[in-house]
């Protein structure tokens, strides 16, 4: 474990003991990441701002469920964010289909309320694997993945080679293949 990585674990610790000062520091420390997540889900500033807001109550209120030997601090906090943003991006399109009616009469190809929960077990899973892998090779997965950046930009990121990005690349989802397999 990293010393950041190390140093917010230690934070969230406290915070599940009602100390003010450490959140305030884990809020300073992830704050605009936790952002940029839900911003790419959201779009707007102003509600992301809004679900934000909600993310950072949801750790202040269960950071006690946080586990060090399942996950990294910042992806328990991303995840956090992440579905809080999916779940307002779902209310949010309930509401847009009530303003047009003609839309209430279509059939719906939505899948099944059970498919949702088992998508989110299954996101559990892929979550836990991601955290298996390597540090560095974790976050090049993420980063290309989810953040949607370029092979040449993590190679200068990561100061690498872009064969040795692919390489990383092909072995990580190997290994999460694996991982996932099982």
């Amino acid at each position: 474990m990293s010393q950041s990585t190390h140093h917010l674990a230690e934070l969230l610790g406290r915070v599940a003991h009602g100390d003010r000062a450490a959140f305030a520091e884990v809020y300073r420390a992830t704050s605009s990441k936790l952002l940029g997540i839900i911003k790419r889900i959201l779009i707007r500033r102003d509600i992301s701002e809004e679900i934000l807001q909600e993310v950072y109550v949801t750790v202040w209120e269960r950071a006690g469920d946080f586990d060090p030997k399942r996950a990294s601090p910042i992806t328990w906090l991303a995840t956090i964010a992440r579905n809080r943003a999916l779940d307002s991006a779902r209310r949010r399109q309930m509401l847009s289909i009530e303003d047009t009616p003609a839309a209430l009469e279509a059939p719906s190809d939505d899948p099944h309320p059970l498919d949702g929960l088992e998508l989110s077990e299954d996101l559990a899973r892929l979550w836990r694997c991601i955290d298996g892998l390597e540090h560095e090779r974790r976050d090049v997965v993420i980063l290309a993945y989810i953040e949607g950046e370029s092979r040449e930009a993590l190679g200068r990121r990561f100061g690498r080679p872009v064969p040795t990005i692919k390489t990383w690349l092909h072995r990580s989802l190997k290994q999460l293949k694996d991982c996932l397999g099982t």
